[in-house]
Order: C-alpha cells, then structure tokens, then sequence
C-alpha cells in the first residue's frame, strides 16, 4: 500500500510538469502585436496548431529589434526574430545569435531571395503617404525644393528610416549629404518609429509622412476613405522585405522551427496584406483595394552586405546634415 501511495503521489507531483504548455517567445516591432495589427490573428491561428503558447513582445520599431539583441546576447528570452529586414540582415548574422531556419518555400518577392538564416514573412515599397489633394512630388530634389512638411522615423530604431536612409543612398550616391541639407527643413520631427510618425501625419502635422505604398490601402479597405495617395519617385521606390530568424540558443528548437514554417502558410500569409498592410511573402490573392495602389516603375535595393557597408557612412552624413 505504501508503494502504491507514493507511486501515485509521485504521479500527482509530476502531472504538471507534464501538462504544461510549451511557449514560444516572438520579438517583434511593436504595430505587429497592436489589436490592429496581424500578431492577434496569427496568435490565434498558430496556437491552434501547435499545442503551445505563443507570446508576441514588442521591441519598439524594427530597428530596436536587434539593438535589444545585442544588448541581451545568447541570454535572451527570444526564441524568434520576427521584423528586421535587408538592410540588417548581415549585421545580425555576424551577431551569431542566430541559427538557420530550415524553411523550404516557393516566396513571391520582386527580388531574388536567397538567406538560410533569415525568412521573409512581407515586403512593401517605402514611399511618402499624403492626402490626394497635397501636391505630388516625383523626387527627393523635388521634395527639398518645396514647401512641404514631412514627418520621417529614426533610422538608428526603425526599419523604415533605415530605409530612406539607404534609399537617399543608393539613388544619390556622394550627393547624398546635400538631399539631406535640403530635406532638413521640411522634416518637421523625426519619431522613433513608424507609428509615432504616422499618427502625427494623421493628426495633421505634417503633409507627408514616410511609410508604404501600401499604407493608403488600410484607409481604403478598413476606412472606406480613397483620400491618401503614395508618391512614386521617378529615380525609384525603395523595397523593404522584412524577415524573422530563430534564436541559435533557443529552448524550443522545434517549436520555433515549426512557426518558420508556419510563416509561409496560407493561414499567416493571409492575414498580412489587411493587418501588417504590406505584400505578402508567397502568391496569395490580394484583397479588392490593392489593385488601386501607387506601384512604383522601378524598385531600388541594396544587397544585405551593401547596406551594412554604408550603414556608418550614412548615418553620419544624415546627422551631420540635419544638425547644420
């Protein structure tokens, strides 16, 4: 009797342990976990699936993602990266924080796409979002030689500034520090991230704000408002295709691979055009009002190892024009 109490005690002790639910830890930017955002949706969809408990974080704007990596190391709570982009991808490589992802998928991206370290889950082309009746502007001269306010994102903390940052870049070359000296007083404030920058355009702050071509369709499908247009340049529209990467000292190896593979199904991709407002990664069906966006006729991009070459460059010439 006294074994078969302390067997079942035993049993008792241990039934927690074995009915607890794993958990997947996800770093991402902070719009992805919004209510509006696609993190609920792809919360709900993934868990579903796995039997495990998938918690989102957000890191501020993508940008912050891998400084708040860097700055935790391989003791970080990650397990997935999900929000940086090209332009980072070789500086996080060279981290050795991350591992490979394993994932075999038939993407659908303007660009050949090549990385066993970094997946892309979406990709959109930066451009300047304005009310239809604001006068258009066709380039980053045109832009400085009028009055027109904009509102930009920081490109030390957000994807999208790093963008217009390489963007100036790699369209104006070693002239790029005089754009920025004419930029300098058109830009009203620059945010930290994408959503700071974009509710101040809201708000009326300024005539422009530096987002996607694809921004004007979440005021179209979820607003019914067809007032907001994005400007194509025509020296070209940056492309950002954003990524997600495992954690190589990640607790839940399995796991994490399975959301990698996770993010080139049917049931994420889908939700990504209508909540991240962006392309999606694979060939899905877009929804009515994507056929009515601005498409730029030429797309520009820096490869991964380019842009971390500039990177430093970049940032001092942009400080340095804007303190003038």
């Amino acid at each position: 009797m006294k074994t078969t109490l302390t067997s079942v005690a035993a049993i008792v002790a241990a039934s927690p342990v074995l009915a607890q639910t794993p958990t997947l830890n996800v770093y991402t930017y902070d719009s992805f976990t919004s209510e509006w955002g696609p993190g609920p949706a792809i919360e709900d969809a993934f868990e579903a699936t796995c039997g495990c408990d998938l918690v989102f974080t957000g890191a501020g704007d993508g940008a912050a993602l891998l400084a708040r990596l860097q700055l935790e190391g391989p003791r970080t709570d990650a397990d997935v990266v999900l929000g940086l982009d090209t332009n980072l991808t070789a500086v996080a490589r060279d981290t050795g924080l991350f591992t490979t992802h394993g994932v075999d998928a038939d993407l659908s991206l303007p660009v050949d796409y090549d990385d066993d370290m970094f997946l892309p889950f979406d990709w959109g082309y930066l451009a300047f979002v304005a009310d239809k009746d604001t006068p258009a502007v066709s380039s980053f001269q045109e832009l400085a030689d009028s009055d027109l306010s904009i509102v930009i994102q920081d490109p030390r903390s957000s994807t999208p500034g790093l963008g217009l940052l390489m963007w100036v870049q790699a369209v104006h070359g070693d002239d790029a520090g005089a754009i920025w000296e004419g930029l300098a007083d058109n830009i009203v404030t620059v945010t930290p991230g994408w959503t700071e920058a974009y509710n101040l355009f809201l708000e009326g702050e300024a005539d422009a704000v530096l987002s996607y071509t694809t921004s004007p369709a979440y005021h179209l499908i979820a607003e019914e408002d067809d007032t907001k247009t994005a400007w194509a340049f025509d020296e070209g529209n940056y492309l950002q295709v954003e990524v997600a990467g495992i954690l190589a000292e990640t607790d839940q190896p399995d796991l994490a691979e399975q959301f990698m593979q996770f993010i080139v199904s049917d049931a994420f991709q889908t939700v990504i055009p209508t909540t991240n407002w962006m392309y999606p990664a694979t060939d899905i069906a877009l929804p009515d009002g994507f056929d009515t966006l601005t498409v730029p006729k030429k797309g520009v991009l820096l490869s991964a190892a380019e842009a971390a070459a500039r990177r430093d460059d970049a940032l001092d010439t942009w400080r340095n024009a804007l303190s003038q």
